[in-house]
């Protein structure tokens, strides 16, 4: 008596090609992806104001890309703040503050046009870069330091940092080391131990800019 083949129907095909793709989409889901500002559309630039200008700055822009239909160009407008604690009348109390007073931090096209749009918006006095035509655009490591990356909609706490020993004093000359002011140099102005901060004045577009860093972001000269 000979043997009868089983004939393959298309449903065990159909079976089969199921269960592999349900076991690739189980692999994917076991690693939540990091949604990094830097991956968004556009470039980022820092852009300098007059001093407390910020917001005046932010409103005018704003206008500016409603009237001129701009919002496919420059996408956002990002004002560095973060949470410091601040020991008032013998409390200690929460406060948000500006990283970096005077400076927006703006995600647009890189487009000559664009930069002049921006450049020309009153309250603005230039973007921060080694030419006015082609600002320097923020790498994805600056853009990760300063808006945290998140993973599912929950934002990635901020790497704990170790107590550093410190030899700053007031008046001392230090150059920036890491972050969107790395090589500028300047002198410090002022020292807080206990938030482990050096306030450092810089020389931007020819004016000393305070820049508050840590102090693992300086070093002496």
């Amino acid at each position: 008596m000979s043997d009868i083949e089983t004939p393959v129907t298309d449903d065990d095909v159909v079976s089969d090609e199921i269960l592999d793709v349900t076991i690739l989409e189980d692999g994917v889901d076991d690693e939540p992806i990091a949604e990094s500002a830097f991956d968004r559309p556009g470039r980022w630039y820092i852009v300098h104001t007059f001093a407390g200008h910020e917001q005046k700055v932010i409103g005018a822009l704003n206008n500016i890309i409603k009237s001129r239909e701009l919002s496919e160009q420059i996408y956002e407008i990002y004002l560095p703040e973060e949470d410091v604690t601040e020991f008032k009348s013998g409390k200690k109390v929460t406060v948000s503050k500006r990283m970096f007073p005077s400076y927006l931090l703006i995600r647009c096209e890189p487009d000559p046009e664009i930069f002049y749009v921006i450049g020309s918006t009153p309250g603005v006095t230039g973007f921060v870069g080694a030419e006015k035509t082609r600002p320097t655009a923020l790498t994805r490591r600056e853009v990760d330091n300063i808006i945290r990356p998140l993973v599912e909609g929950v934002e990635l706490p901020q790497t704990k940092r170790r107590m550093p020993t410190h030899e700053f004093e007031v008046n001392d000359t230090v150059q920036i080391k890491t972050g969107p002011f790395a090589t500028f140099s300047g002198h410090v102005a002022e020292i807080n131990e206990d938030q482990l901060k050096v306030k450092v004045l810089v020389d931007i577009f020819g004016r000393e800019t305070p820049v508050e860093l840590d102090f693992t972001q300086v070093t002496k000269l």
